[in-house]
């Protein structure tokens, strides 16, 4: 799913917009070949991000030759001109580009900074089980069957690199000697240990030279014994005990690091493939998010070993289990959210709150789900849709006015000026992104076979344009929805028993409230309102030459079944406080980790000042909690807007 976050947002009441010029192309290569436009994954200030319902979880295995350069790109994000970044974004998306348009509150909407720095979005994950996760607990199970603690310190940096070099067959050496230098028994067993644990497919033996023992680390059986020992399902050659569960479940505490590069970093040091890994939702990156994870034949010993050496996220709360996690399983996040330097009165904040307490807000989907170019996802999706395989190929490729990297824009000039798939190519340093997948899959197929070529993005990727028209369509029809018939359960309307949709009627609708109200997202699946909203469906579908009688797709993949949703979400346990502070630079509560390290909240000021609103509510999966703070300031919370209002963010 694409997704990418937003540095910080002020969400401040509107004025008119200056008529400012677009940025010239050397501002947009200072910007943003600096930050992390995340093209590869559209962009939103929203925080937690869970997979469409029908997706299954996946992860692009990286190519080693791209690895080092991507990160290399992606590791500054936060330079940049903050006029130049604003400007580009005049040709992103507003909410009312995708149908976000109403409000269901009556209180006066107020100012405030969302994410001025990563820490005041928080996000704890609540299990199927309703328990919230927490980092709580670094210490490892007790187990008979785990190796000393030695095992993880008798290897040199030195002796890491060449048997790493030697497992992955980048050198020519068919083995390693490390010599024994303390020579007892238990030393040897210890180094033999180590050896095998953290370098799977490798075999060791003794051996005297000149008079000093050295251990020998040789492949056993070349390289389809280690392609063997690398997989999901038999992750290691050697034994694994009968008594434990098969998967470590641990909790995964991590700060402005998005889920996939948290288990694309695990992967790398513990040398596994990313796929044995699994979770119930993934969290975006410019957070501090707390989030359990399940990997397959991984000891909590060797997990709680990386704690020394992982970069802004920590491992803990360790379990042994006979299951996996699934995609979904969640009940929902807890979220603890910091507004900054609010306007608002006492007055206009308490009725902002226990109106979201009360009724909640509507449903919309966030902007997260549509990117930010000047390309929105749910256009892609429509073509796909209407198996314009030649207009999807141009709006992925073609270029755009905006905000992106400065070597997407030279790829898409490129394209435009050849429509040579190698030559576009050639001007990407990171052929993982959606367009090199794309003009790889052009490569491979030719011009004439856009379908298969499509077909090598990954399925999440390619399932995530057409969620995302469905979104666009849901959006518009639950506005008008709104404006039409207010916030009331009218006859026609949709609700379910069950998993089965009905429609209420004229005798029963006073036994229900707008809470009970659900709207299709479309599909060949689903039934539609019985009033003037099922005919406006059929309108909007029809006006993008579009069946609502035949969402069924020749590629099975693309076919719709739909879904159902609620128009209207009231969070749980909702509780806020208006504290006062000086600096905008400290923290406003304490985290998982601060607990655990003992820190102390800062000390506030009575009269501090500037005031924030520090609110905490739970939501349900794949709601969005940018359109919850919406709500309490009535505000745009698209990125083109804010960063138009105020663009101090961008630092």
């Amino acid at each position: 799913m694409e997704t990418v976050e937003m540095n910080s947002v002020s969400l401040k009441r509107p004025r008119s917009e200056d008529d400012v010029a677009s940025a010239d192309e050397i501002k947009r290569q200072k910007i943003l070949e600096k930050s992390k436009a995340e093209n590869d994954s559209g962009q939103s200030i929203e925080t937690v991000t869970e997979q469409p319902e029908d997706a299954k979880s996946e992860i692009i295995p990286n190519e080693e030759s791209e690895e080092q350069e991507e990160e290399e790109l992606e590791d500054s994000d936060e330079d940049g001109d903050p006029e130049s970044f604003a400007d580009m974004m005049k040709h992103g998306l507003t909410e009312s580009d995708v149908g976000i348009t109403k409000f269901v509150s009556s209180h006066k909407g107020f100012s405030g900074i969302l994410k001025e720095r990563y820490s005041d979005f928080v996000v704890h994950e609540i299990g199927k089980d309703g328990r919230v996760s927490h980092l709580d607990d670094f210490s490892v199970p007790v187990d008979d069957e785990d190796p000393p603690e030695e095992t993880f310190t008798v290897l040199s940096d030195e002796d890491k690199q060449r048997l790493e070099e030697l497992q992955l067959f980048k050198n020519k050496e068919t083995s390693v000697a490390i010599e024994v230098i303390e020579d007892t028994k238990e030393k040897r067993t210890i180094i033999h240990q180590a050896v095998k644990s953290l370098f799977p497919g490798l075999e060791t033996k003794t051996e005297d030279r000149d008079g000093k023992k050295y251990i020998i680390a040789y492949h056993a059986a070349g390289k389809k014994a280690l392609a063997k020992v690398r997989t999901a399902t038999d992750p290691r050659k050697h034994s694994w005990p009968k008594s434990r569960g098969s998967y470590c479940h641990f909790v995964l505490y991590k700060e402005n690091k998005d889920t996939m590069d948290a288990i694309n970093v695990l992967s790398k040091f513990l040398r596994v493939k990313p796929n044995i890994f699994s979770y119930m939702g993934t969290k975006d990156k410019r957070a501090i998010t707390v989030q359990e994870i399940a990997v397959l034949r991984i000891t909590a010993q060797r997990l709680a070993h990386l704690n020394k050496c992982l970069m802004n996220f920590k491992l803990g709360n360790f379990s042994y289990k006979n299951h996996p996690l699934k995609l979904g399983e969640l009940q929902g996040n807890h979220f603890t959210v910091v507004l900054r330097n609010i306007t608002g009165t006492d007055e206009q904040i308490e009725q902002a709150m226990h109106s979201l307490r009360e009724i909640g807000f509507i449903n919309y989907y966030g902007m997260q789900r549509f990117g930010t170019t000047a390309v929105p996802t749910y256009q892609i999706g429509r073509a796909i849709l209407q198996n314009n395989w030649n207009e999807v190929m141009d709006l992925i490729l073609k270029p755009r006015p905006g905000a992106e990297k400065g070597y997407l824009v030279k790829c898409r000039e490129e394209w435009a000026k050849t429509k040579d798939p190698a030559a576009a190519l050639k001007k990407l340093p990171v052929k993982r992104c959606v367009e090199g997948q794309l003009l790889r899959g052009l490569l491979k197929y030719g011009m004439k076979n856009i379908i298969s070529a499509f077909g090598i993005i990954p399925r999440n990727n390619r399932l995530m344009y057409i969620h995302s028209y469905q979104s666009y369509v849901w959006n518009n029809m639950v506005s008008k929805r709104i404006e039409e018939y207010g916030l009331r359960a009218v006859p026609g309307d949709l609700i379910l028993k069950g998993a089965t949709a009905v429609h209420i009627e004229e005798g029963d609708v006073d036994n229900y409230t707008i809470h009970d109200v659900v709207m299709p997202l479309p599909g060949f699946d689903v039934i539609y309102p019985k009033h003037k909203i099922g005919e406006a469906y059929k309108e909007m579908l029809v006006a993008d030459n579009l069946d609502i009688n035949n969402m069924r797709h020749k590629i099975r993949d693309y076919s719709l079944s739909g879904a159902y949703r609620k128009i209207i979400i009231r969070p749980q346990n909702v509780n806020w406080e208006v504290v006062a502070y000086d600096d905008p630079k400290i923290p406003l509560f304490t985290t998982d980790l601060d607990k655990l390290e003992g820190k102390p909240l800062p000390v506030l000021p009575t009269d501090g000042k500037f005031r924030a609103l520090k609110m905490e509510f739970s939501l349900p999966p794949s709601t969005y909690a940018t359109m919850a703070i919406r709500e309490v300031l009535k505000m745009d919370t698209s990125i083109k807007n804010q960063t138009q209002l105020n663009t101090t963010w961008l630092r």
